[in-house]
């Protein structure tokens, strides 16, 4: 716990000292964060604050009764300083205890504000706008989770591995303790174990959270462009021209049958309408060229919350579970041991 604590102070703390707390969030409207957010921001930074008290006040209760429990077996002398210790030793788990959800709680709210902007950019998208609009949105977000990917990476990093690291010596000692273990001597243990594997949760769930909906930006602007393009291309039909390439021309030249007349007034009025269906194809092939290019971008660019090249993602978190599972199996195999009698007997009573 106090692993944690240090690193949530050493990181997160200077970052926020050395940019302010607006700029931290990413809600200064310098940075161009508009008004209209203003409800979900509240909204978001309230539910930051409910939702760290429900998970410190139970641990606390927790915490208090483990200690109340522990220090009336202990003290029998001398009441003040049963009392004294036990206030010094609750407020000092609860400091730390504070410090970490605090820390992993505010980059899931860092996390929470970004999905408010994606959410809102994926809306924007399916309206008829002008692509390099959407292009410069998409650039402002994608350079608001750099910034955050920069500002954190080295805080989960080292949260990962002292939680890591502080979880599988508590289970090396726990497994290899040959005693019985009670409240009394394993709910201090069992409280910061809960505590800072909720921290880490937390990280990862906002971090994939906001991966995901940056790596969702391209599937809804692939549907956009698929339905401007099914909406706008009703209208011409491609041909082959004489090197073999498809060359578009407005369809109502070939919805019916013409006749040598008819062929006639078309080859004399073609001229007149030349330049009207020239501008009108030049336009059609700039909007879907532009179209076809900001797809392109957004699905070679997803985006997402990094650490240091790796993307937080689904498949990050499934390698993650692997190796901690790995690590799992390997502390029991060095501390469960099965006697060779008690296996054998129990395979011949099985069998």
């Amino acid at each position: 716990m106090a692993a944690a604590a240090a690193v949530a102070v050493a990181c997160v703390s200077r970052k926020m000292a050395m940019y302010g707390l607006r700029k931290f969030l990413f809600v200064d409207p310098d940075l161009g964060m508009r008004i209209r957010f203003q409800k979900e921001y509240v909204a978001r930074i309230q539910d930051f604050f409910r939702t760290l008290m429900w998970w410190i006040l139970p641990c606390f209760a927790v915490k208090l009764t483990r200690e109340i429990f522990r220090f009336s077996h202990m003290y029998h002398e001398s009441v003040w300083r049963a009392c004294a210790v036990l206030f010094a030793s609750v407020m000092s788990w609860m400091y730390l205890t504070t410090i970490v959800l605090s820390s992993c709680m505010l980059f899931n709210l860092v996390c929470n504000l970004q999905v408010i902007h994606f959410d809102d950019y994926g809306k924007v998208l399916e309206q008829d706008a002008d692509p390099l609009f959407y292009l410069k949105e998409h650039l402002q977000l994608r350079h608001n989770l750099s910034k955050i990917s920069h500002r954190f990476r080295m805080f989960l990093l080292l949260l990962f591995f002292s939680v890591t690291a502080s979880q599988f010596a508590i289970l090396y000692k726990t497994t290899a303790y040959n005693g019985p273990i009670n409240f009394t001597n394993g709910g201090d243990i069992a409280v910061s174990s809960v505590v800072q594997v909720v921290g880490l949760v937390l990280c990862l769930h906002g971090a994939a959270k906001i991966s995901h909906r940056a790596q969702n930006i391209a599937s809804i602007a692939s549907r956009w462009h698929a339905l401007a393009t099914c909406s706008s291309d009703s209208t011409y039909v491609s041909t082959p021209n004489s090197s073999g390439n498809l060359v578009p021309f407005p369809a109502h030249m070939f919805l019916r049958d013409y006749s040598e007349s008819d062929l006639e007034s078309l080859e004399n009025g073609s001229t007149q309408g030349n330049s009207h269906n020239t501008a009108q194809l030049a336009s059609y092939m700039s909007s879907y060229h532009k179209r076809e290019s900001l797809v392109l971008y957004l699905l070679t660019n997803p985006g997402g919350i990094t650490i240091f090249g790796w993307i937080v993602d689904r498949t990050f978190l499934n390698t993650i579970l692997m190796f901690e599972l790995t690590l799992v199996l390997f502390v029991l195999s060095k501390t469960i041991v099965i006697p060779t009698k008690t296996l054998v007997h129990s395979f011949l009573s099985f069998q």
